[in-house]
């Protein structure tokens, strides 16, 4: 057999029907997000006008609100940079004796209290080493450990309320009563137990 009676035809996955027509019929061909080429087709948005930014000097003024709840992450003054009279201006941290009396609402403010002023000077710090200031890196690491001392003292108490618990829970269970316990021996423990001075509450 010769070469010239073998039949043969180049390779193509068009189908016989589009090729036939003579137009593409993918709708998406061209498209490329690399190659910045659009659509062959206006989309439904175009006929749409597209909003402008507005320039700073045509903005609204908006009012003020000095009594912002996001004014607490900031010194008095409001700015991001507190001073360092303002740091190092801090008392002692709470004490034990002092928060065994409080109640579980008063702990749960008192935490949160400390929470915000730990971001406050979290803010101060970050702004302080952004401008290379150079300074109020004591105070304002010595005004951080007295309030993680009186957030450790939170837990503390804590700890003790939850351990008081199990044993009472644990006396419940038991069959213990409290009233069955003599009224003599308590004014017994009550004369025996030393007898607290409340000191006085410092920042």
């Amino acid at each position: 057999m010769s070469r010239s009676s073998v039949q043969t035809s180049s390779f193509s996955t068009t189908p016989v029907v589009a090729a036939g027509r003579g137009r593409d019929m993918n709708r998406t061909r061209g498209v490329s997000a690399i190659h910045r080429t659009g659509t062959r087709f206006n989309l439904s948005a175009s006929k749409y006008p597209l909003p402008k930014p507005v320039s700073p000097d045509q903005m609204k003024p908006r009012p003020a609100t000095p009594n912002h709840g996001l004014w607490g992450f900031f010194p008095p003054t409001h700015e991001a940079l507190s001073t360092t009279e303002y740091d190092a201006a801090f008392g002692r941290p709470w004490a034990v004796q002092e928060l065994r009396n409080k109640s579980w609402e008063d702990l749960h403010k008192l935490w949160w209290v400390c929470v915000k002023e730990r971001n406050r000077i979290a803010t101060s710090n970050m702004e302080r080493s952004r401008l290379k200031a150079g300074f109020g890196d004591h105070e304002s690491n010595q005004r951080d450990d007295a309030i993680v001392v009186t957030q450790k003292t939170i837990k503390h108490v804590l700890r003790e309320r939850y351990y008081a618990w199990e044993e009472a829970n644990r006396l419940y269970t038991k069959g213990y009563r409290p009233q069955d316990q003599d009224p003599m021996e308590d004014a017994a423990m009550e004369e025996a137990a030393p007898a607290e001075t409340p000191s006085r509450r410092r920042l």
